[in-house]
């Protein structure tokens, strides 16, 4: 065999085509990479959200889990609180002591739970924590609750029974139309 000095021109060529090879294939490894760590964050705050809302649906639950419950309890309340206000004067005053306590025990409860009444008498009709159920001629301004038939409750200021009420019609007037 002939031996000729290397062409430097073809040694050159020779040394570039690989080069432009490993630099084509750690590009397209790099744009993998990027492509693999946006992944990787995208699923990342996707976990850090569900965390979030799973922690805060717990929050809720623990907060609200009582709401099904309350509700069935408030009508016991009702209940009791009717039997006292109906106990005739001649009943032992013990019995009626007793079912007293047994109504303010109840009520304790309640609140330990974040079960509050919600006061009506004397306010203005509120549409979102009454019900009206009635209109009567009255001295109190237009608009003034008079009378409560049901009281309402709310369970950490979500309401769970809007209190029933009566408002007034305003002050009589002869020809109003309002009857009482």
């Amino acid at each position: 065999m002939s031996e000729f000095p290397p062409n430097p021109a073809n040694s050159e060529a020779a040394e570039q085509a690989p080069k432009t090879d490993e630099t084509a294939a750690l590009a397209k490894l790099e744009e993998q990479v990027k492509a693999e760590q946006q992944k990787y964050v995208y699923l990342y705050a996707e976990f850090d959200n569900y965390k979030k809302r799973v922690a805060r649906e717990r929050e809720e639950l623990l907060k609200y889990g009582f709401e099904k419950a309350a509700r069935d309890v408030i009508q016991v309340a009702d209940n009791l609180q009717r039997a006292v206000d109906h106990i005739p004067e001649s009943t032992d005053k013990n019995l009626r002591a007793g079912i007293q306590m047994v109504l303010d025990q109840l009520n304790q409860t309640l609140q330990r739970h974040g079960v509050e009444a919600v006061s009506a008498s004397g306010k203005p009709f509120d549409p979102n924590v009454h019900e009206a159920v009635g209109q009567q001629a009255s001295e109190s301004p237009a608009g003034i609750v008079i009378q409560e038939h049901q009281k309402g409750y709310v369970l950490h200021g979500r309401l769970l029974r809007p209190a029933r009420v009566v408002i007034s019609a305003g002050p009589a007037t002869q020809g109003n139309g309002v009857n009482g």
